[in-house]
């Protein structure tokens, strides 16, 4: 007998929800509310809050990025509370692919997929990129160690290759092919030390605070304040990680939502609260650079926390890269799992963590982040993202009509007001991206259509006859 959710015909394959897993790809449920709070607010108050916050500021919003940051953070909200309801329908891995898969079809979940796929790995390489040239900095200031540029940067950027930025994609991968608790634990504890450093920054920065650097206040105007917010959107893929550690949670439909909706909210009240800092005790114009809390420090006499910041830096960015990397190996788990990549990467060890996918996706990213100069790395990853957030919001509302008394443990208000929010707040902020940034995503979604028509459609567990059921 055929599953009434699988053709190997049809338009819109659809896939029913308790799909159980083969092959022994079987995730662990280990992880707490906590630990998916840890996760998502690890993911978040990364690259961001010490680089994004600067920049968004002097080139886009000046000291109105406050806003950027409440209208990027209420749109996420928005968004969250639909990731949320169908995080607690289908408590499995994949994140908004797995929610597309279920609430329109197999077609969209595979680009929906593949777009987040370009989503973490560029994010996880510019992660890395990143870390190299802070941890350098960090190794000059502490130590007065240089190291050399032949090592430091990739044939584009005038070196060989970017030795840093490899070593560390390799070591977390090496570490994501451990027990998950284990990753948890590291989490936990690289979130409370970047926490306690930003709660510092707070803390010398207020005082110092003269009201004449937020004159202008908006100098860009309503314009530049939306987009701060699609700059800032780089820094809220966070909760999507969270929702990729769905099977891997102990009670999923209490604590995803938790984890996923308190992750945005913390983080944004921290970018707030810091970047509103940054602006009032340095003139915006002045943060345009690589390191703009110090920066702000450094114009108030409290140059001596510059060691502290970079050395801070350097602990978010590798929390960051962490999760990212997470993120992006339950993701393609997923995908692999259904048949649309092939199977045999989402074979797990004894501790439950697909060991070849750690290696695979650690070996791409080591090589972008090792050869290559990225750049609109936050435009290409603001783009893939807004477009599978709406597509999740979408979601929410077709199986609110096609199967209405499908159990819910958590459920969205306002509906459909805040699943049409969340569209239209995706929509626009994704209008505001260069007409590069969508060339680059179009050549992405078509490579995807191709992989899907030549590998997926043909290999995919929804497109394979069930078993006949023989009487005993």
């Amino acid at each position: 007998m055929v599953d009434s959710n699988r053709s190997s015909h049809g338009v819109l394959r659809k896939r029913a929800p308790d799909l159980t897993p083969q092959d022994g790809a079987v995730l662990h449920r280990r992880l707490s509310r906590t630990d998916l709070i840890a996760i998502g607010v690890g993911t978040i108050i990364g690259a961001g809050i010490f680089v994004t916050t600067g920049v968004a500021a002097a080139t886009k919003a000046g000291p109105a990025i406050t806003l950027s940051f409440v209208l990027a953070g209420a749109i996420c909200v928005l968004v969250a509370l639909c990731y949320s309801e169908l995080a607690s329908m289908a408590p499995v891995s994949g994140s908004a692919y797995t929610y597309t898969y279920h609430a329109l079809g197999e077609q969209p979940a595979f680009l929906v997929g593949w777009n987040l796929l370009l989503e973490f790995v560029v994010a996880g390489s510019a992660v890395a990129i990143g870390w190299s040239g802070l941890f350098g900095a960090a190794l000059e200031s502490l130590f007065g160690w240089q190291l050399p540029h032949a090592i430091t940067a990739g044939p584009g950027s005038g070196g060989i290759i970017n030795l840093p930025a490899v070593l560390i994609i390799v070591a977390i991968a090496v570490v994501l092919s451990l027990d998950v608790k284990i990753t948890a634990a590291v989490v936990k504890a690289l979130v409370a030390l970047t926490i306690l450093v930003l709660v510092l920054v707070i803390a010398v920065g207020a005082p110092h605070i003269v009201a004449a650097n937020w004159t202008p206040f908006s100098p860009f105007g309503m314009t530049g304040i939306v987009g701060g917010a699609a700059m800032a959107f780089f820094a809220y893929l966070g909760f999507d990680v969270v929702a990729t550690s769905a099977e891997e949670t102990k009670n999923p439909g209490r604590d995803l939502p938790w984890g996923i909706i308190g992750s945005v909210v913390i983080a944004t009240v921290l970018y707030i609260l810091v970047s509103g800092v940054l602006t009032g005790v340095a003139p915006y114009t002045s943060l345009d650079n690589e390191a703009p809390v110090a920066t702000a420090l450094t114009a108030i006499g409290a140059g001596w926390i510059g060691s502290v910041i970079l050395v801070a830096s350097v602990i978010a960015l590798t929390k960051g890269l962490l999760t990212v990397i997470y993120g992006q190996t339950r993701l393609v788990f997923a995908m692999c799992r259904d048949g649309l990549l092939p199977r045999a990467l989402c074979a797990t060890n004894r501790h439950g963590a697909p060991v070849r996918l750690s290696a695979l996706l650690g070996l791409a990213g080591a090589v972008i982040a090792g050869f290559f100069s990225i750049d609109t790395v936050a435009e290409l990853v603001n783009i893939g993202a807004l477009c599978a957030f709406a597509v999740v919001s979408i979601g929410v509302l077709v199986l609110r009509r096609t199967e209405p008394d499908r159990p819910r443990s958590f459920r969205v208000p306002f509906v459909p007001l805040v699943p049409l929010l969340a569209v239209v707040g995706c929509v626009g902020l994704a209008t505001t991206l260069s007409g590069l940034t969508w060339l680059r995503f179009a050549v992405w979604t078509v490579v995807g259509l191709a992989v899907y028509l030549g590998y997926g459609y043909r290999n995919s567990r929804a497109g394979t006859p069930a078993p006949a059921v023989v009487p005993g």
